[in-house]
């Protein structure tokens, strides 16, 4: 069964940055597509980068040119390197494996999806 570890969450300034990193356990990290996910306080859950096993990556377009997703195989984890934080990403990101990777994000979902128990990003001057 697919379980995946965030970790690296915080409190970071405005301008400032983030590395998030999700961690595979039990299973070839890299054979799946990944994404991390995030979710605001009283707001939907939303789709923030995804990364395939080709290593194609899609991201939202509030995220795009300030974050990066990446894989370092050797470690069987997925990065996701946020850059110009901003108050609004301030949310529980979570990491998923075994998503649909494509460029619409509402359709990353899908029943076999395994969910981390998700990291607390602050955003806060």
């Amino acid at each position: 069964q697919l379980h995946v570890v965030e970790s690296g969450g915080g409190l970071v300034q405005p301008g400032g940055s983030m590395r998030l990193s999700c961690v595979g356990s039990g299973f070839t990290l890299d054979y799946y597509a990944i994404a991390w996910f995030r979710q605001a306080p009283g707001k939907e859950r939303e789709g923030v980068s995804c990364i395939n096993s080709r290593e194609g990556t899609h991201y939202v377009d509030s995220v795009k040119g300030r974050f990066t997703i990446s894989r370092d195989n050797a470690k069987n984890t997925v990065y996701l390197q946020m850059n110009s934080l901003k108050v609004e990403d301030t949310a529980v990101y979570y990491c998923a494996a075994n998503v649909e990777c494509m460029a619409n994000p509402d359709y990353w979902i899908n029943p076999d999806i395994a969910w981390g128990q998700g990291t607390q990003v602050t955003v806060s001057s």
